[in-house]
């Protein structure tokens, strides 16, 4: 079994923002298959369950992400080199992803969560660019705040069925 979780805020202040990007796309592969999210108050999540796989993103706030995945994986037993978490990354370009195994934060914050409470790095990564602020006077804290441009979203909406059908090739 595998878990997918996608980060993100709470709240439609966030949703189409920058940081969001994880939990959005983890909610549009739900909507393509046809999966049902339920909150789970005591996983601090939502969670969607299919035959092979548990698909979740927190109910609760990015910088505390460990919690509810840690919580979302102990309850389905799931270990973490089975885990893949979908979030924004400012180090890479727009319309670039990349899946990666075993790797630092980087400076996220909600990574740094999830290293933090399953005591390792030892898990998957489907990390999104966002890129980093063309205005060096912006902090990365507000950059990754901010809504989508329209020019960028549709860089990003390019790449995203490339996501969702690699997320479908590793939930088989």
């Amino acid at each position: 079994m595998k878990l997918f979780f996608g980060l993100g805020n709470p709240g439609t202040k966030y949703q189409s923002t920058r940081h969001n990007l994880g939990q959005n796309i983890l909610l549009q592969f739900a909507q393509k298959y046809h999966l049902r999210l339920s909150e789970k108050s005591k996983l601090k999540s939502r969670v969607g369950e299919s035959s092979k796989n548990i698909f979740a993103h927190s109910t609760g706030f990015m910088n505390e992400s460990g919690i509810p995945l840690s919580l979302v994986a102990r309850f389905y037993k799931i270990s973490p080199d089975n885990i893949y978490v979908i979030h924004d990354d400012l180090d890479l370009p727009i319309g670039e992803w990349r899946l990666q195994f075993d790797r630092g934060s980087a400076g996220h914050n909600g990574i740094k969560s999830i290293i933090d409470h399953l005591g390792t790095q030892g898990f998957w990564r489907i990390r999104v660019g966002i890129g980093k602020p063309i205005n060096h006077n912006i902090l990365a804290e507000d950059y990754v705040l901010q809504p989508l441009p329209a020019t960028e979203k549709i860089q990003i909406e390019s790449i995203v069925p490339e996501i969702l059908d690699k997320i479908e090739q590793l939930s088989k």
